[in-house]
């Protein structure tokens, strides 16, 4: 393009966005997004009205309804929006809180005048939601009138509507359609109102949410009728390591010597428990998502309050790291629900605040609260300093675990002969490459010569391979024929335990080697323990192999039976009787002493071959119940293994050599 053709940017190319366009055709700017996000963001906006008329003591109750049509309602019992003529502002009211950005009644709350602790703040979001509609309708009620107001696409159909309702309890019911044509989704699911609603029942103790669902018919209420404290008892269950600890305070500071001193009141509680940790903060009863000002407050405090008991209790060891906040929150149940009257919010969408006097106010609180706790409550102080301990060195561990596999799977295989006896095959084509892992050098032996090395490799098995249901990762993982395995399959491992262990994930079925991974044992007692154990392996740290019908179980044949100048194979006793009840005349049965005695031509024609072996796929059909016998008999529960063995060991006696 020309710079002619660019001239026409000029004093006269400047322009605003004015009405209902400054929500509509930007809808991100103050909802956080234009999509099902920013739809949902909406709706809290008009539910926050609500809560802070109750938590100013007007209502205790709050009904929702969500429509199928995707249009929602929110009915309070509060005083009721005033909407009538404002004399100061020579304007309806109605004009400014439906039609005018930054317009409200909560800008002067921290002279205490009204709202002083509100949800609601800028003034945004009662005429954002409007501008965001398909269209919107109030039915107000206060001073004995009935107030109703209908607006479409962001304008005002008819102007206000009032009649006498004398006897008519106050409160304001709204109910709107979110506009297809500003979000690119509006179809909100009811578990976002669920949560919001619990969350919101959290924070408000007392106060009843009642949600009506349309669609399923089914109605849900929300109460907490001592907040916070009833929610950690409800998370925490009866196995915590602590009881639920509760703190409240209220005090005054500014964020800086210039600025005005507010208002902060927070009530806090907590426990620490084994196997729940969750963290959550809420301000002015809006969930801080990202935490902010809270949430530094919290790490800081508790891990100098921790750190500080562990170093006076002499319970590090020498030279030992100090803890960190990821030990504690490992353990850590707790809710702080925080009120101040002003509020630095990150954005509008109000999921992480600032406040630079919060954040300080809030860790000083913390110290000394928690090192009082600690004094007063020895036997909890124990508990914990001994779990975060327990935290911090499983957490190490695991780091350092996760170094040492990086650096023995990493890598390229075929430059760098890492693996001990690991026969390649050719081809460069995954989709033909096969990898035959064998019982043992001889094994390995009479693979080699009977394969096809165009595309069959071979690893073989060097001992008994660790029992990997028992063992901790540590240990697994510096198990060199393990290791040794996991190398030559090229995939990385898959590790589901907790949350330090996921760490040590590093799978990618893309990067695996072969198109088949076969187990090839004895078909001997000792054969078959290998093989459950290849498999417990596989099971535990490549599961996908088996869900994505990579792995495979080569059968080998018990007996070569001779029949003249014919030879036949005989993988069962029934076969063999099969086979033995056809011929006539002289017939020489030869017993499988295992695979290294096989000759080649026999393990490529029984074994090996593609038109002939047997294969049986691993399935993941039945992958529940194979866990459950891995665990059986490889796990912990020796007296359910012995009754087993009693019930069900005949069926095996006749895999025994006696001979």
């Amino acid at each position: 393009m020309t710079k002619q053709q660019n001239s026409n940017y000029n004093n006269e190319s400047i322009t605003s966005l004015k009405g209902a366009d400054r929500v509509r055709l930007r809808p991100g700017v103050i909802f956080g997004s234009d999509g099902l996000d920013g739809c949902a963001h909406a709706f809290f906006e008009i539910l926050s009205n609500s809560i802070d008329e109750a938590r100013e003591g007007y209502g205790k109750k709050i009904e929702i309804i969500r429509y199928k049509d995707q249009s929602i309602m929110v009915k309070d019992h509060g005083r009721g929006i005033p909407v009538d003529y404002n004399a100061k502002e020579d304007r309806f009211n109605w004009e400014l809180v439906f039609c005018e950005l930054y317009a409200g009644g909560k800008y002067q709350n921290n002279t205490g005048e009204n709202y002083e602790f509100s949800l609601g703040l800028n003034g945004l979001g009662t005429c954002a939601t409007q501008y965001a509609s398909e269209y919107m309708d109030a039915v107000i009620y206060r001073d004995g009138l009935c107030y109703q107001l209908h607006f479409e696409k962001g304008e005002n159909v008819g102007g206000l509507m009032k009649e006498a309702a004398e006897k008519h309890p106050t409160g304001t019911q709204i109910t709107w359609r979110p506009d297809r044509d500003v979000f690119t989704d509006i179809n909100i699911p009811l578990a976002y109102f669920q949560d919001v609603l619990k969350k919101q029942a959290v924070v408000n103790a007392g106060l009843l949410f009642e949600l009506y669902d349309e669609e399923t018919k089914e109605t849900y209420s929300y109460c907490y009728k001592d907040g916070i404290k009833d929610y950690l008892t409800e998370l925490s269950g009866e196995k915590g390591l602590t009881t639920v600890h509760y703190l409240q305070t209220e005090t005054k500071g500014r964020d800086r010597e210039d600025k005005p001193e507010y208002k902060l009141k927070f009530e806090t509680a907590f426990c620490f428990n084994n196997h729940v940790n969750v963290l959550e903060y809420y301000h002015n009863s809006s969930f801080l998502e990202h935490g902010g000002s809270p949430d530094k407050a919290v790490k800081n405090a508790f891990v100098y309050a921790i750190d500080q008991y562990l170093k006076n209790n002499g319970l590090y060891k020498k030279d030992e790291k100090k803890i960190t906040f990821t030990d504690v929150e490992d353990s850590l149940v707790l809710v702080i629900n925080s009120f101040s009257t002003m509020t630095s919010y990150e954005n509008q969408t109000k999921k992480s605040i600032t406040n630079k006097f919060i954040q300080d106010a809030m860790t000083e609180f913390f110290r000394q609260q928690l090192e009082i706790y600690f004094i007063e409550n020895k036997l909890d102080a124990d508990k914990i300093a001994a779990q975060v301990l327990a935290n911090k060195r499983s957490r190490e561990t695991a780091e350092n675990t996760r170094i040492n596999v990086r650096k023995k799977l990493t890598g390229n295989l075929d430059m760098n002969n890492r693996v001990e006896k690991f026969v390649n095959c050719r081809t460069k084509d995954v989709s033909r490459r096969e990898i035959y892992i064998v019982e043992g050098d001889s094994a390995l032996g009479s693979c080699k010569q009977g394969r096809d090395a165009e595309f069959q490799a071979i690893i073989p098995i060097r001992g008994k391979i660790l029992n990997c249901l028992k063992a901790d990762y540590n240990k697994i993982f510096n198990n060199d024929i393990i290791i040794d395995l996991l190398k030559v399959l090229g995939c990385g491992v898959e590790v589901k335990a907790s949350k330090h262990d996921k760490g040590l994930s590093s799978f990618d079925i893309e990067q695996l080697r072969w198109s088949k991974v076969i187990l090839c044992t004895d078909a001997d007692v000792d054969g078959f323990q290998i093989r459950t154990l290849l498999l417990t392996m596989i099971y535990r740290l490549v599961p996908s192999l088996i869900y994505e019908k990579k792995v495979y179980i080569a059968e080998s044949p018990l007996y070569e039976i001779r029949h003249g100048k014919d030879k036949y194979f005989a993988y069962t006793d029934a076969e063999k009787n099969q086979i033995t009840s056809k011929l006539k005349g002289k017939v020489k049965i030869k017993r499988s002493k295992g695979l290294g005695e096989n000759a080649a031509e026999m393990m490529w024609e029984t074994t090996m071959n593609p038109e002939t072996r047997r294969l049986i796929l691993v399935t993941p059909d039945e992958a529940e119940r194979t866990q459950q016998i891995f665990e059986l008999l490889l796990g912990e529960n020796l007296a359910g293994r012995k009754e087993y063995i009693a019930e069900e060991g005949h069926r095996y006696l006749d895999m025994i050599d006696i001979s």
